[in-house]
Protein backbone atom coordinates (compact mmCIF):
# COMPACT_ATOMS: atom_id res chain seq x y z
CA UNK A 1 0.00 0.00 0.00
CA UNK A 2 2.85 2.32 0.88
CA UNK A 3 4.46 1.55 -2.48
CA UNK A 4 1.23 2.43 -4.25
CA UNK A 5 1.06 5.80 -2.46
CA UNK A 6 4.66 6.55 -3.38
CA UNK A 7 4.03 5.81 -7.07
CA UNK A 8 0.89 7.93 -7.03
CA UNK A 9 2.77 10.81 -5.40
CA UNK A 10 5.52 10.61 -7.98
CA UNK A 11 3.03 10.69 -10.86
CA UNK A 12 1.22 13.70 -9.42
CA UNK A 13 4.50 15.47 -8.76
CA UNK A 14 5.67 14.79 -12.28
CA UNK A 15 2.40 16.08 -13.67
CA UNK A 16 2.77 19.27 -11.64
CA UNK A 17 6.30 19.75 -12.92
CA UNK A 18 5.16 19.28 -16.51
CA UNK A 19 2.35 21.77 -15.98
CA UNK A 20 4.78 24.33 -14.52
CA UNK A 21 7.20 23.87 -17.41
CA UNK A 22 4.38 24.13 -19.93
CA UNK A 23 3.15 27.31 -18.27
CA UNK A 24 6.62 28.78 -18.33
CA UNK A 25 6.92 27.97 -22.02
CA UNK A 26 3.51 29.49 -22.69
CA UNK A 27 4.20 32.71 -20.84
CA UNK A 28 7.78 33.16 -22.02
CA UNK A 29 8.23 36.32 -24.12
CA UNK A 30 7.99 35.54 -27.82
CA UNK A 31 10.98 36.27 -29.97
CA UNK A 32 9.90 38.11 -33.09
CA UNK A 33 12.25 37.93 -36.04
CA UNK A 34 13.10 41.15 -37.84
CA UNK A 35 11.39 41.69 -41.18
CA UNK A 36 13.59 40.47 -43.99
CA UNK A 37 15.64 43.31 -45.47
CA UNK A 38 14.81 44.17 -49.06
CA UNK A 39 17.27 42.56 -51.46
CA UNK A 40 19.20 44.39 -54.16
CA UNK A 41 17.27 42.46 -56.81
CA UNK A 42 13.84 43.38 -55.46
CA UNK A 43 14.95 46.97 -54.91
CA UNK A 44 16.06 47.40 -58.50
CA UNK A 45 12.98 45.61 -59.78
CA UNK A 46 10.86 48.13 -57.92
CA UNK A 47 12.76 51.09 -59.32
CA UNK A 48 12.53 49.68 -62.84
CA UNK A 49 8.73 49.74 -62.60
CA UNK A 50 8.23 53.18 -61.08
CA UNK A 51 8.16 56.54 -62.83
CA UNK A 52 11.35 58.59 -62.47
CA UNK A 53 9.20 61.67 -61.86
CA UNK A 54 7.67 59.93 -58.84
CA UNK A 55 11.16 59.04 -57.57
CA UNK A 56 12.15 62.70 -57.89
CA UNK A 57 9.03 63.81 -56.00
CA UNK A 58 9.57 61.18 -53.29
CA UNK A 59 13.18 62.26 -52.78
CA UNK A 60 12.17 65.89 -52.39
CA UNK A 61 9.28 65.04 -50.07
CA UNK A 62 11.29 62.76 -47.77
CA UNK A 63 14.68 64.50 -47.79
CA UNK A 64 14.09 68.02 -49.02
CA UNK A 65 16.73 67.37 -51.70
CA UNK A 66 16.43 67.77 -55.44
CA UNK A 67 18.53 65.00 -56.90
CA UNK A 68 17.39 65.14 -60.52
CA UNK A 69 19.76 66.07 -63.31
CA UNK A 70 19.11 68.99 -65.63
CA UNK A 71 17.09 69.03 -68.82
CA UNK A 72 20.38 68.82 -70.72
CA UNK A 73 20.92 65.20 -69.63
CA UNK A 74 19.12 63.37 -72.42
CA UNK A 75 18.99 59.79 -73.74
CA UNK A 76 20.42 58.82 -77.12
CA UNK A 77 17.24 56.78 -77.61
CA UNK A 78 14.09 56.24 -75.54
CA UNK A 79 15.07 54.01 -72.64
CA UNK A 80 14.39 53.24 -69.01
CA UNK A 81 16.79 51.69 -66.49
CA UNK A 82 17.84 51.50 -62.87
CA UNK A 83 21.07 50.31 -61.29
CA UNK A 84 23.89 50.96 -58.88
CA UNK A 85 26.31 53.80 -59.61
CA UNK A 86 29.84 52.97 -60.67
CA UNK A 87 31.46 56.40 -60.70
CA UNK A 88 34.39 57.56 -62.84
CA UNK A 89 36.01 60.99 -63.05
CA UNK A 90 38.24 62.45 -65.76
CA UNK A 91 40.25 65.65 -65.30
CA UNK A 92 41.48 67.93 -68.07
CA UNK A 93 45.15 67.47 -68.82
CA UNK A 94 46.94 67.62 -72.15
CA UNK A 95 49.26 64.62 -72.28
CA UNK A 96 50.93 61.98 -74.41
CA UNK A 97 50.65 59.26 -71.78
CA UNK A 98 49.20 56.06 -73.30
CA UNK A 99 48.03 55.00 -69.85
CA UNK A 100 46.34 58.28 -68.92
CA UNK A 101 42.86 56.76 -69.29
CA UNK A 102 43.64 53.18 -68.31
CA UNK A 103 41.73 53.49 -65.02
CA UNK A 104 38.59 54.48 -66.94
CA UNK A 105 38.71 51.20 -68.84
CA UNK A 106 39.65 49.13 -65.80
CA UNK A 107 36.58 50.46 -64.00
CA UNK A 108 34.37 49.01 -66.75
CA UNK A 109 36.02 45.60 -66.45
CA UNK A 110 35.41 45.69 -62.69
CA UNK A 111 31.71 46.45 -63.11
CA UNK A 112 28.99 43.94 -63.69
CA UNK A 113 25.25 43.33 -63.91
CA UNK A 114 23.13 46.24 -62.65
CA UNK A 115 26.01 48.75 -62.78
CA UNK A 116 25.33 52.24 -64.11
CA UNK A 117 28.47 53.90 -65.44
CA UNK A 118 28.35 57.45 -64.07
CA UNK A 119 31.14 59.45 -65.69
CA UNK A 120 32.10 63.06 -65.01
CA UNK A 121 34.24 64.67 -67.69
CA UNK A 122 35.65 67.93 -66.34
CA UNK A 123 34.36 70.81 -68.47
CA UNK A 124 33.50 68.15 -71.03
CA UNK A 125 30.20 69.06 -72.63
CA UNK A 126 31.94 68.97 -76.01
CA UNK A 127 34.13 65.95 -75.24
CA UNK A 128 32.90 62.39 -75.84
CA UNK A 129 33.36 60.55 -72.55
CA UNK A 130 32.41 57.26 -74.15
CA UNK A 131 31.56 55.68 -77.48
CA UNK A 132 30.87 52.36 -79.13
CA UNK A 133 33.85 50.42 -77.75
CA UNK A 134 33.15 51.27 -74.12
CA UNK A 135 29.43 50.77 -74.68
CA UNK A 136 30.05 47.32 -76.12
CA UNK A 137 32.11 46.36 -73.06
CA UNK A 138 29.39 47.62 -70.71
CA UNK A 139 26.70 45.78 -72.62
CA UNK A 140 28.75 42.56 -72.58
CA UNK A 141 29.06 42.87 -68.80
CA UNK A 142 25.30 43.52 -68.45
CA UNK A 143 25.50 47.10 -67.21
CA UNK A 144 22.10 48.73 -66.83
CA UNK A 145 23.23 51.85 -68.68
CA UNK A 146 25.49 54.90 -68.58
CA UNK A 147 25.10 58.52 -67.51
CA UNK A 148 27.77 60.87 -68.86
CA UNK A 149 28.38 64.40 -67.59
CA UNK A 150 29.94 65.14 -70.94
CA UNK A 151 29.35 64.01 -74.49
CA UNK A 152 28.88 60.68 -76.22
CA UNK A 153 29.78 59.46 -79.71
CA UNK A 154 29.25 56.40 -81.93
CA UNK A 155 25.57 56.87 -81.24
CA UNK A 156 24.39 54.87 -84.26
CA UNK A 157 26.30 51.82 -83.00
CA UNK A 158 25.11 52.26 -79.41
CA UNK A 159 21.56 52.39 -80.75
CA UNK A 160 22.25 49.27 -82.81
CA UNK A 161 23.30 47.28 -79.73
CA UNK A 162 20.52 48.91 -77.68
CA UNK A 163 22.84 50.13 -74.92
CA UNK A 164 21.14 53.04 -73.12
CA UNK A 165 23.19 56.19 -72.54
CA UNK A 166 22.19 59.57 -71.15
CA UNK A 167 24.61 62.41 -71.90
CA UNK A 168 24.81 66.19 -72.20
CA UNK A 169 25.24 66.00 -75.97
CA UNK A 170 26.37 64.07 -79.01
CA UNK A 171 29.84 65.02 -80.25
CA UNK A 172 32.52 63.33 -82.42
CA UNK A 173 35.48 64.37 -80.24
CA UNK A 174 37.81 62.26 -78.09
CA UNK A 175 39.16 62.47 -74.54
CA UNK A 176 42.40 60.71 -75.55
CA UNK A 177 45.45 62.99 -75.03
CA UNK A 178 43.23 65.65 -73.46
CA UNK A 179 42.17 64.00 -70.19
CA UNK A 180 43.52 61.86 -67.39
CA UNK A 181 41.71 59.34 -65.19
CA UNK A 182 41.10 60.89 -61.74
CA UNK A 183 39.43 58.04 -59.87
CA UNK A 184 36.64 55.49 -59.80
CA UNK A 185 34.02 54.62 -57.21
CA UNK A 186 34.58 58.00 -55.60
CA UNK A 187 32.04 60.74 -54.79
CA UNK A 188 31.36 62.84 -57.89
CA UNK A 189 29.11 65.72 -58.88
CA UNK A 190 27.30 64.59 -62.05
CA UNK A 191 25.42 67.41 -63.80
CA UNK A 192 25.17 69.13 -60.43
CA UNK A 193 23.92 66.07 -58.49
CA UNK A 194 26.08 64.35 -55.84
CA UNK A 195 26.61 60.65 -56.63
CA UNK A 196 28.36 58.08 -54.46
CA UNK A 197 29.35 54.62 -55.63
CA UNK A 198 26.44 52.26 -55.00
CA UNK A 199 23.73 54.92 -55.10
CA UNK A 200 20.60 54.07 -57.08
CA UNK A 201 20.47 55.74 -60.50
CA UNK A 202 17.12 55.73 -62.30
CA UNK A 203 16.44 57.07 -65.77
CA UNK A 204 13.57 57.29 -68.23
CA UNK A 205 12.19 59.75 -70.77
CA UNK A 206 11.73 62.37 -68.03
CA UNK A 207 15.42 62.38 -67.07
CA UNK A 208 17.81 61.01 -64.44
CA UNK A 209 17.45 60.89 -60.65
CA UNK A 210 19.93 59.69 -58.02
CA UNK A 211 18.81 58.10 -54.74
CA UNK A 212 21.31 57.62 -51.89
CA UNK A 213 21.62 53.91 -51.14
CA UNK A 214 20.68 54.39 -47.48
CA UNK A 215 17.36 56.00 -48.49
CA UNK A 216 16.57 53.71 -51.40
CA UNK A 217 13.93 51.47 -49.79
CA UNK A 218 12.08 54.37 -48.15
CA UNK A 219 12.09 56.46 -51.33
CA UNK A 220 10.91 53.53 -53.43
CA UNK A 221 7.92 52.90 -51.17
CA UNK A 222 6.91 56.58 -51.36
CA UNK A 223 7.39 56.67 -55.14
CA UNK A 224 5.27 53.55 -55.60
CA UNK A 225 2.45 55.11 -53.58
CA UNK A 226 2.66 58.27 -55.69
CA UNK A 227 2.60 56.20 -58.87
CA UNK A 228 -0.46 54.28 -57.74
CA UNK A 229 -2.36 57.47 -56.98
CA UNK A 230 -1.39 59.13 -60.25
CA UNK A 231 -2.20 56.13 -62.41
CA UNK A 232 -5.56 55.82 -60.65
CA UNK A 233 -6.34 59.43 -61.50
CA UNK A 234 -6.29 59.08 -65.28
CA UNK A 235 -9.58 57.17 -65.51
CA UNK A 236 -11.11 59.44 -62.85
CA UNK A 237 -10.20 62.56 -64.86
CA UNK A 238 -11.56 61.06 -68.07
CA UNK A 239 -14.81 60.03 -66.37
CA UNK A 240 -15.48 63.33 -64.57
CA UNK A 241 -13.71 65.51 -67.14
CA UNK A 242 -12.24 67.37 -64.18
CA UNK A 243 -8.67 67.47 -62.93
CA UNK A 244 -9.77 69.59 -59.96
CA UNK A 245 -11.99 66.78 -58.63
CA UNK A 246 -9.29 64.17 -59.24
CA UNK A 247 -6.65 66.13 -57.33
CA UNK A 248 -9.14 66.73 -54.53
CA UNK A 249 -9.85 62.99 -54.30
CA UNK A 250 -6.30 61.62 -54.64
CA UNK A 251 -4.14 64.50 -53.38
CA UNK A 252 -1.57 64.00 -56.13
CA UNK A 253 -0.41 66.39 -58.84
Amino acid sequence: MADLKAIRSAILGGGLLIAVLAGAMFWAPRAFSKPAEITDASLLDGYRHVEVASVSDAMEKLTGQRTYMSHSMRPIFTSKFAGFALTVKLKKEENHDPDALQGMLTAIDQGGPNSVYVMVVEDGVNIAGMGGLMGTAMAARNFSGAVIDGGVRDVAYLQKISFPVFALGIVPSTSVSHYRFAGSNIPVLCDGVPVDAGDIVVADSDGVVVVPRAKAAEVLAAAQEMDFKEHSMYAHIEKLKSIVEAVKKFGRL
